[in-house]
């Protein structure tokens, strides 16, 4: 893809408290779905390492992200990266701790609760995993459905 096809992409940051789960679902389905018109990243306010469970419900329809890694949202904010969406993906009071980036994004709130505190076997934390997993695709969609025909260049 060229640079200036990438450039006309439209930039989304998904955030959420650890980067371990819930955002990097965001943007590997965001970026799976609509990464023709869309570039996601992710970030978290404490980043921790990627869970193994989300790892396996993602590859399980076919999305491997068990080589991305986790940023924290405050270096990106200091890179000075622009986005048009900053979406976060975790609790409200979790949520107001995000910086405002510049103030030309658009934020938006999903709130979708954190997969560390499932409980169960491994198989009952996979399935609530899952439902998470399919909940999150179905709001990127309606997302890419609702935000894909607007320019990028952000």
């Amino acid at each position: 893809m060229s640079v200036e096809a990438k450039n006309r992409k439209i930039r989304v940051l998904f955030v959420c408290v650890h980067n371990s789960a819930r955002s990097q679902m965001a943007e590997a389905c965001l970026n799976h779905l609509g990464g023709d018109r869309f570039e996601a990243e992710s970030a978290g306010l404490e980043p921790t390492k990627i869970n193994p469970l989300v790892i396996e419900a993602m590859k399980e329809i076919g999305i491997d992200i068990s080589m991305n890694r986790t940023d924290r949202v405050f270096d990106v904010f200091k890179q000075g990266r622009l986005y048009r969406y900053v979406i976060t993906v975790c609790d409200e009071a979790s949520a107001e701790r995000c910086p405002l980036f510049a103030s030309h994004a658009t934020y938006f709130h999903w709130p979708f609760e954190n997969p560390e505190s499932f409980t169960g076997s491994h198989g009952e934390r996979l399935g609530k995993i899952r439902d998470l997993r399919d909940r999150m695709k179905n709001k990127v969609e309606e997302f890419i459905a609702k935000h894909s025909e607007e320019g990028g260049d952000r």
